[in-house]
């Protein structure tokens, strides 16, 4: 048989974390014959750049219910599960050679070397050892059945086509489109029967059309944000940056699909700051208890500059309509209620967001229900197994998504290795 005509036992399109880990599952489970096809130059782009050039490989404590999906619950769970938190940061200290140190202040998870590039190196080395062949600056264009062998026929440019028993798809998603993620692997596995759930930019920063703070631009601090519209006010905690266009920092990206999904509805959903964790009720109290204290005199602006950044706090004094020079005994009930606003419940005023360019992740995608949780095989097309950002679900920033590409890329390397030995 020649080369052009030789049928690889199984095809990886994708080297991004979930494709790494499928290869190396697979081959873990007896595959000797895996081709790994990679548009980039050296694959793991996502990983290079994630925690700053560090890669926060993994969260140090996980709930299924962190994680975003339109699908059922139920099956996300199923598989995050199927390879546990503490089994995971067990092997990558283990077979991967890479220890982990916790961030005491964020409770994430990075290579004590600090390197993203050691996480991508010791993957690919990983898979290579095991004996995964990588073909990067080949992209997949097309992907069909031969209704006459049953082989997967797969275009590739350059190169030509590549014949597979199976094939698992790690294409991501739209986020981050620099890094080789265009959303080919959902445009060829909607033309194959599958549903895709809506798409949309998620983990991204928000922007503000008349950009109101672009003067606090680079201000950040720890706040809670808060979405009181939304059933069950969900919030998120964390760190806040002022931008130049609007807002980012991880209590803004963690919260940032609502907004996107309301925009793609037609509305607007608001978004409510607590600048120190406290609420409207919270900072009424301490205003009112302060004006009754030993130290009354100083001025209100004073008190609110040791609570938060100087720039900050100098214009929400403004916005509440207050002379900040007024000592806290002096403070009128209605200043203070005003006070109390805008720092427990202050409406966020976004417009926008960055869109994909600068999401760390897509919302959306294949729904679970078309994939076998056991081995992540599509129910639509056999032979075909789906892991990482191309499916419905997503978790926020600290480690999450990763942990979802290490499992369900694991999940379906050991589903497509055996797929191959069932067949033969």
């Amino acid at each position: 048989m020649t080369g052009a005509d030789k049928v690889r036992d199984l095809v990886i399109v994708g080297a991004g974390a979930a494709g790494l880990m499928a290869a190396i599952a697979a081959g873990e489970e007896g595959a000797r014959n895996a081709l790994v096809v990679e548009r980039s130059r050296d694959g793991g782009r996502k990983i290079l750049i994630s925690g700053g050039g560090r890669c926060n490989v993994l969260p140090s404590q996980l709930s299924p219910g962190q994680y975003m999906t339109e699908s059922s619950p139920h099956s996300l769970r199923k598989l995050l599960l199927s390879w546990p938190l503490e089994e995971q940061r067990s092997y990558f200290e283990g077979p991967l050679g890479i220890p982990l140190a916790l961030e005491a202040e964020t409770g994430k998870l990075f290579p004590v070397s600090e390197r993203a590039r050691e996480v991508r190196d010791a993957l690919v080395a990983r898979a290579r050892a095991l004996g995964a062949e990588f073909h990067f600056e080949r992209s997949v264009e097309g992907l069909v059945r031969d209704p006459d062998t049953d082989h997967w026929i797969l275009d590739t440019t350059p190169g030509g086509p590549v014949r597979a028993r199976t094939v698992i798809l790690t294409t991501g998603g739209l986020s981050v489109p620099a890094t080789g993620s265009d959303g080919t692997g959902l445009r060829l596995v909607e033309a194959l029967g599958h549903t895709v759930h809506e798409l949309y930019p998620a983990l991204t920063p928000l922007v503000s059309s008349d950009a109101p703070h672009a003067e606090l631009a680079g201000v950040s601090l720890e706040v809670t944000l808060v979405a009181p519209g939304v059933r069950g006010a969900p919030e998120a905690r964390g760190g806040f940056l002022f931008t130049h266009r609007g807002y980012s920092g991880p209590a803004v990206l963690d919260l940032s699909h609502l907004a996107v999904r309301s925009a793609h509805q037609g509305r607007r959903e608001a978004l409510h700051v607590q600048w120190t964790h406290e609420d409207r009720a919270a900072w009424d109290t301490r205003l009112a208890d302060a004006g009754q204290a030993e130290g009354a005199s100083i001025p209100v602006s004073s008190l609110l500059r040791r609570a938060l950044p100087q720039r900050l706090a100098d214009r929400l004094v403004r916005e509440a309509g207050v002379d900040g020079s007024i000592p806290l005994a002096r403070l009128r009930k209605e200043a203070r209620a005003a006070l109390a606003g805008v720092l427990g419940a202050y409406p966020l005023p976004w417009t926008g967001d960055e869109g994909y360019r600068k999401a760390e992740v897509t919302g959306g995608g294949v729904s679970l229900a078309q994939v076998d949780p056991r081995s992540l095989e599509s129910r639509v097309q056999p032979g075909l197994f789906l892991a990482g950002e191309i499916l419905d679900a997503f978790g926020p920033i600290g480690g999450y998504n990763f942990a979802w590409a290490w499992a369900t890329g694991r999940q379906a390397g050991r589903g497509a290795a055996a797929w191959v030995s069932r067949q033969g």
